[in-house]
């Protein structure tokens, strides 16, 4: 697999650099990057933002620049970005400054801990190889090698080369049924059922909709009011019935945390008692425990399964040996959709 790794890792590349490293963007996502540069001894000069965000405030102690004063200041500079964009203007935005300027797109973890770097990679060798190994296409097999490259390097033109549009899966392999009984593990405001839908003409048996985030659960309801044959739980996805500390954002990336309020969560076997054909998971890294709280249901009815792979490190072969150890018979396919870090790629198993 390593040979198959053509870049440098980009914590080494910058520490190693002389130009100046400007951060784009604010928030969490850039101050996790900030403390890894900090650990490894690496500066950073300024922080950019996009016009409509800068109104001259302090960033870590530096005020925030626009884009043309940065260019003004800095005769030529690296561009780490901070934080996730998936709507087309904006990429295409930093498809055209990545070629003003050498830009990267750090990775960080979303969830669990440790940097995706060389050494991990390394580590892990025999099990990536597995992995990439158990794909069904060559597609699947380029998605892979190109998320992993930008994973260590950084550089978005891998993501831009191996994107494709949610509509190819849902034509080409999911290909959903007017009589679908869905569980959308992680169902936020409904987002993805309306995306099913679209697919099936508006058609379906059952849906049964899990969200753990109270508020968002309320979306949930208020959105999905209209369905008929819905049920939703105001339930977290798991291995079992226990409640677990969860740290409510109100948004797509509540997740669990040490730091968050009790909150209860389950599996689909102990709540989805009866026969499905298409199970979603988009947990925030809680997929791995969702796949052993489905083993009955996936055992028993063999369902269509989309699962998120960018969440923990180990997603990315962790998630199709469970897969696979439950039912031998799953084909396993790997697509990334356009978005920048590497989210948005996920496994689709039929």
């Amino acid at each position: 697999m390593l040979e198959k790794i053509r870049e440098k890792e980009l914590w080494s590349l910058l520490k190693e650099e002389t130009l100046p490293i400007v951060l784009y963007g604010m928030g969490n996502g850039a101050d996790m990057i900030i403390d890894e540069l900090e650990k490894r001894k690496i500066s950073f000069s300024d922080t950019f933002a996009s016009d409509g965000f800068v109104r001259g405030q302090l960033f870590h102690g530096k005020r925030v620049l626009t884009l043309r004063e940065a260019e003004e200041k800095y005769s030529d500079f690296i561009i780490l970005m901070t934080f996730a964009v998936h709507d087309e203007k904006m990429l295409n935005f930093v498809r055209s400054l990545s070629e003003k300027h050498r830009l990267y797109s750090p990775t960080v973890p979303i969830a669990g801990k440790g940097l995706f770097d060389l050494d991990y990679l390394s580590e892990n060798e025999e099990k990536f190889e597995k992995a990439f190994s158990l794909l069904a296409d060559e597609k699947s097999k380029k998605v892979f090698l190109d998320v992993l490259n930008f994973k260590i390097s950084g550089k978005t033109e891998y993501l831009f080369s191996c994107q494709s549009e949610k509509r190819e899966v849902y034509e080409s392999i999911l290909c959903l049924s007017e009589d679908e009984s869905i569980v959308d593990l992680g169902a936020y405001d409904g987002d993805t059922i309306r995306e099913f839908l679209s697919f099936t003409g508006g058609k379906y048996n059952r849906i049964f909709a899990f969200e753990p985030d109270e508020k968002n659960f309320r979306k949930l309801c208020a959105k999905t009011g209209n369905l008929e044959n819905l049920e939703r739980f105001n339930l977290g996805a798991w291995n079992r019935k226990e409640a677990r500390l969860f740290e409510k954002k109100a948004g797509r990336n509540s997740r669990e945390s040490a730091k968050g309020v009790p909150v209860f969560f389950d599996s689909v076997d102990n709540v989805v008692n009866e026969p499905v054909s298409f199970i979603k998971m988009d947990i925030e890294g809680a997929e791995l425990n969702a796949i052993d709280g489905a083993r009955k249901t996936i055992e028993m009815f063999k369902p269509k399964l989309y699962v998120c792979a960018y969440h923990r490190n180990e997603d990315f072969f962790a998630l199709p040996g469970k897969i696979l150890s439950i039912r031998n018979d799953y084909r396993i396919y790997l697509r990334h959709h356009p978005y920048i870090p590497a989210w948005e790629t996920n496994f689709y198993c039929v």
